[in-house]
């Protein structure tokens, strides 16, 4: 009786049954006015779960034909070749792990991991790009004039008798002489 009321119903409604997937998801859609003359009509898609909704059960080709990537729903002869390719692709990928697995036990880790004390760099290479030392008080030098530098650091500054130069908007000056005016944000 409730079938028989369904397709009584079913004259009535303007939903059409698309198609079905591999999980038994049902896709429908009908047409829909948008002007309320009939002139304008819009399609809506739409999917019922057969179990709970789990938006990631829906194959790739149905989730393009409800967004309206595609125009024609997937036909079941596409969907069968669809997940074949699928299984293809799973099995090429599970063969060149294996491949890659193998290659690397034949060749063997490039790094060697080493557990305890590990020995430093080694600074040959950098040693040998400064020139040998052809006096012994170079180096006393170089101190010197780091101390001296670092002395010059500590020393207060000597204010000038100038006034310092009042910030302007505006450039001024041409020439060797010009100096620029600073950007001020229109207020």
């Amino acid at each position: 009786m409730s079938r028989l009321w369904a397709r009584f119903a079913g004259l009535f409604s303007s939903k059409s049954f698309i198609g079905v997937d591999k999980t038994g998801n049902k896709y429908f859609s009908r047409m829909e006015e948008i002007d309320g003359f009939g002139e304008y009509l819009k399609e809506k898609r739409w999917v019922k779960f057969r179990r709970e909704e789990d938006p990631t059960s829906i194959p790739v080709e149905w989730i393009c034909w409800l967004n309206g990537q595609r125009k024609r729903a997937p036909t079941p002869e596409e969907m069968i070749e669809l997940e074949a390719r699928r299984e293809r692709v799973k099995l090429n990928v599970a063969l060149l792990k294996k491949e890659e697995e193998e290659k690397k036990a034949r060749v063997g880790t490039g790094r060697k991991i080493t557990i305890g004390k590990v020995d430093g760099p080694d600074l040959t290479s950098f040693v040998r790009q400064f020139p040998p030392d052809s006096k012994g008080g170079e180096p006393e030098e170089a101190s010197e004039e780091a101390d001296k530098s670092r002395a010059k650091e500590h020393e207060p500054e000597i204010v000038s008798a100038e006034p310092p130069e009042p910030k302007t908007t505006e450039p001024s000056g041409s020439g060797s002489s010009f100096r620029p005016g600073t950007w001020q944000p229109p207020s």
